[in-house]
């Protein structure tokens, strides 16, 4: 049966409701000088209301976020949901009595004067790191604090309909585990409801999506207490998915010439200090590991690595190269660790140990910038077969006023230079990023933005002057002379923890028919047909595709929302009929093609199983999607 006689959608209830996309645009504070001065002037209204209605609560800082505020307090008793719902209306009292918002300058002495008298401890510390002039904001003639600004002129201009207090977070004093441990009110401000009620939808469709809800459910992925946070554990489904990936990247590096390496976990400090990473990286960095305590105390003993492109270098280091075996490009699927904080760790976007689809190309000056579109042109290929399509590209450059890079100016604007004429010379879109850079070398960043508008970086590529430096790399040129090299650094995928736990999200769950772990559930209306429908999933196995049999004693009914629950792609019903005429009868979820973050589900009918396993085939090989590949067979 062809696609244009395929039935209309089944009016059974899918578990991934159709949704519209973002119609109402929401800016980020960072993009919105008027946001900036409404969110500024809410934390301070909502940290005027806490302390009237908490006497001795004392406040911190209150800057705003990108989709919010949030202010800290110190206070004896924690606060719950009902103490921020009388916290929200005393705030729209505040804000319904037109207080005028005024900027006060005062000198140091004044301030600390004021301060003093207030009993503030956190507004002395903080007042002790300001640089003149010191300025107060006042709410009327009742409140004020240290602030910079901006601020609107008076809390007439909030919109109290536009305004939300979220949650409640633990919070240490300038982020300190050793200091005092604060209450943090999250909140969110807009300047008209119809944008929070935009902004209320996409926090429940992102819940919706969680990835770690979602790897749970569908038996991707877990933590585990006693194996530490930060260090996800791989289930099989989940193994599937991160070997589909990775099988599909080496296939795409091997066409383009790429070479594969395996290095070890664990290497000599001296590796690192070499590279600079010991310097520069030492706080991301897992303890060094000594066999004494004078080892210790003199630096010596093994770390964790945080990064591959020490061991790549040691690789091309191991013997000389010629100018004919350039480029020489080195890829590994290498595991990095790095010793996040916990409170800033997240699922899989934010990790402790991850894998990296790292590679790096020495290259001649002359191959630069050739080599540097090739590695463009492999990124942009693998967002295509992802399906990620929204994306900017962010030149990630030094901030000359930072002194957490190495190398020189001059090595730094050649490589600065090169990545600028490769994005020029390819005609892409792009922005600069001041300070984003890595310690070693600039680079081009990737920043994809999901079906929710929110974003994450992804690929990467790197030019680096400084690491052929530092390790006195080498090759022998043309004319016999020794000369430098230089490398570049790129991740198609970047993490793969990270780049799934957006996959999951961007998709919901229903992943492309050629990245689902399981791809087509085989459920039997009895006992009966089950030698049947092994022995049909025995040859789709043999084909290479990831197939399986509901074998349970449950009824069809079930087996169906069990299937539809686990996000298959596909599920072929097999009852006396379709065993007489050696047939499927086949259910796909497709794309609806006018909301891209829905699926829904069509029945396709009685298949003859070849035809059936020529689609899955073409679907699994051409990375098409499953109802145009059933069009085509």
């Amino acid at each position: 049966m062809s696609a244009s006689q395929q039935s209309e959608p089944l009016s059974a209830k899918s578990d991934s409701p159709k949704i519209d996309l973002p119609k109402i645009n929401l800016p980020k504070t960072s993009e919105s000088e008027s946001l900036k001065r409404l969110r500024h002037t809410t934390s301070h209204v909502m940290a005027m209301a806490v302390q009237k209605l908490f006497p001795g609560t004392q406040v911190t800082i209150g800057p705003w976020i990108e989709n919010g505020f949030y202010y800290d307090f110190d206070s004896p008793d924690p606060f719950s949901e009902e103490d921020l719902k009388a916290i929200k209306k005393e705030m729209i009292k505040i804000i319904n009595r037109k207080l005028p918002v005024t900027r006060e300058e005062v000198s140091r002495a004044e301030a600390e004067q004021r301060i003093q008298a207030l009993n503030e401890p956190y507004k002395l510390e903080i007042l002790a790191g300001l640089e003149e002039p010191i300025t107060l904001y006042h709410l009327g003639d009742e409140w004020w604090d240290l602030c910079a600004g901006p601020h609107v002129v008076s809390t007439a201009e909030l919109n109290p309909k536009a305004i939300e207090l979220e949650s409640v977070a633990g919070a240490y004093w300038r982020g300190d585990e050793t200091k005092a441990q604060l209450q943090r009110i999250y909140g969110t401000a807009w300047e008209t409801p119809e944008q929070l009620t935009e902004y209320k939808r996409r926090k429940e469709e992102a819940l919706r999506r969680d990835h770690r809800k979602l790897g749970k459910e569908l038996g991707l992925f877990i933590f585990s207490d006693l194996v530490g946070p930060g260090l996800p554990l791989w289930t099989p489904k989940g193994t599937i998915l991160r070997s589909i990936l990775e099988d599909f990247l080496k296939q795409e590096q091997i066409k383009r010439g790429y070479l594969p390496v395996v290095t070890p976990h664990i290497a000599r400090v001296d590796l690192f200090k070499t590279s600079g990473h010991w310097q520069k990286y030492h706080e991301d960095m897992f303890p060094l590991m000594s066999e004494n305590e004078g080892d210790r105390l003199a630096e010596q003993g093994f770390v964790m690595k945080p990064m591959n492109c020490p061991f790549h270098i040691q690789i091309y280091q191991s013997e000389l190269r010629s100018y004919r075996e350039l480029p020489l490009r080195l890829a590994e699927f290498g595991t990095v660790y790095r010793y996040e904080q916990s409170g800033e760790l997240g699922g899989l976007t934010r990790v402790r140990g991850f894998t990296v689809d790292d590679s790096h190309l020495f290259v001649t000056p002359e191959q630069l910038d050739d080599e540097f579109i090739k590695v463009v042109d492999l990124i942009l290929s693998v967002f295509e077969k992802l399906q990620l399509k929204n994306f900017r590209a962010r030149l990630s450059f030094r901030d000359p006023e930072s002194d957490k890079y190495i190398g020189g100016d001059d090595v730094w604007n050649k490589a600065q230079t090169a990545i600028r004429r490769a994005v020029e010379t390819l005609g892409m879109d792009h922005f600069e990023g001041i300070g984003e850079a890595a310690f070693y070398g600039p680079k081009l960043d990737f920043i994809f933005q999901d079906v929710l508008e929110r974003e994450w970086q992804l690929g990467t590529v790197q030019v680096d002057y400084n690491l052929p430096e530092r390790f006195d790399l080498e090759y022998v040129a043309e004319d016999g002379t020794r000369k430098r090299p230089i490398m570049i650094h790129r991740a198609p995928f970047g993490s793969l923890e990270r780049l799934i736990g957006i996959l999951i999200e961007q998709y919901a769950g229903n992943f492309p028919f050629w990245l689902a772990p399981v791809q087509a559930r085989l459920l039997t209306v009895s006992e009966d047909q089950l030698p049947f429908a092994q022995k049909v999933a025995a040859a789709l196995v043999a084909q290479g595709l990831r197939v399986e049999v509901d074998s349970s004693s449950d009824r069809l009914g079930k087996k169906i929302r069990n299937a539809e629950k686990a996000k298959i792609p596909a599920m072929a019903v097999i009852g006396a009929k379709e065993v007489e005429s050696n047939g499927l009868n086949l259910r796909i979820r497709t794309p609806n093609p006018e909301d891209s973050g829905s699926i829904t589900s069509e029945e396709l009918g009685s298949l003859p199983v070849a035809q059936v396993q020529a689609a899955f085939l073409k679907a699994a090989q051409t990375y098409t999607d499953l109802a145009t590949a059933f069009a085509e067979a």
